[in-house]
């Protein structure tokens, strides 16, 4: 195997908790950081915490699209934080506020967790959409994956604000 793959996909219940377990490690990684160090860019090809933070929060949107719910952060966020998008630099316009991420990726959080505790299998199995043959367990799965990935980077940048220390 030359690359990553993501995992087996799981059933709803485990996404639920998987997810969950993310945002907490996400709350202790930014516990006592301001808006400004979230904005620290590190030395290093990369971005800052408040760019992996809106990213997480943007394919949860996607998530929640997939589940038939409504986003959190919509289509304005899509395009600040979404793969490809421009290196936050500043705070500058389009930023969003660390308090407010960590509220979206609550929220989503609750919505994500609602749905997959009452999803049947059949919904899980459904097309992500017309174009997309993926099914809707799959896409999930891929996305908590993803989100793992960016979770890891939390504990690096947090670094960057001095703190020294080591939450997980």
């Amino acid at each position: 195997m030359t690359h990553a793959e993501p995992p087996a996909v799981l059933t709803a219940q485990e996404l639920a908790l998987a997810l969950a377990g993310n945002v907490r490690v996400i709350g202790r990684q930014v516990a006592g950081l301001s808006h400004a160090d979230s904005l620290l860019q590190p030395p290093v090809r990369g971005n800052c915490l408040n760019w992996v933070l809106g990213h997480i929060a943007v394919h949860r949107d996607f998530i929640l699209e997939a589940l038939g719910a409504p986003q959190v952060l919509g289509n304005a966020a899509r395009e600040r934080y979404d793969r490809e998008s421009e290196p936050i630099l500043e705070d500058e316009p389009g930023v969003i506020a660390l308090g407010s991420l960590l509220s979206a990726l609550d929220q989503t959080q609750e919505r994500i967790e609602g749905i997959l505790c009452q999803s049947k299998a059949a919904d899980l199995a459904r097309k992500v959409s017309e174009a997309d043959s993926t099914s809707v367990a799959r896409f999930v799965s891929f996305l908590y994956w993803h989100e793992t990935y960016h979770v890891g980077q939390t504990e690096l940048l947090r670094q960057l604000a001095g703190t020294d220390d080591k939450v997980i």
